[in-house]
């Protein structure tokens, strides 16, 4: 299985600065769409949350702009899951061009599963856990993004 597309939508005029592309903002935006996908994908969705009082909750996120996207360009987004155990999911956003494997940008996510009672975290269902399991098998050969795992910093300085 390819990387799942979660969202898929067109560049709006108002997403865009005078440079003429998309706003930083708006790829996290785009990106946030994408993980309410996934989580809807996975069953946690807005009635489980309801019924659970269960969300999940973003730890950390990484977020690399590789090239601009303009207006009006259709625009899709690739997750890859990276890991999970039992209440956190690691995951890959790479947002394409329709139809196109260019890799635009890029969204590393933690996620935490979490009781809003609490709030306070909390392990994922039995039924959670198996959808996982099943896209993690799906995905297993799919490589591992070039940009995961990237710590940010300048360079060393040549002596």
């Amino acid at each position: 299985m390819p990387a799942l597309t979660t969202y898929t939508t067109k560049i709006q005029p108002d997403w865009v600065d005078y440079n003429g592309h998309l706003r930083d903002a708006f790829y996290l935006l785009i990106f946030s769409y994408a993980t309410d996908a996934l989580m809807d994908t996975l069953g946690l969705d807005s009635e489980n949350r309801e019924a659970s009082g269960h969300s999940l909750f973003t730890l950390e996120l990484h977020l690399n702009y590789l090239h601009e996207v303009k207006l009006g360009a259709e625009v899709e987004v690739h997750t890859q899951l990276i890991a999970h155990d039992a209440k956190r999911l690691h995951l890959y956003h790479s947002l394409h061009l329709v139809g196109d494997a260019k890799e635009l940008a890029g969204n590393e996510q933690m996620l935490l599963h979490v009781d809003l009672a609490g709030p306070h975290s909390t392990p994922f269902t039995e039924a959670t856990l198996e959808k996982l399991a099943g896209i993690s098998a799906e995905q297993a050969d799919l490589p591992r993004p070039a940009l995961l795992g990237r710590v940010i910093g300048l360079p060393p300085k040549k002596p």
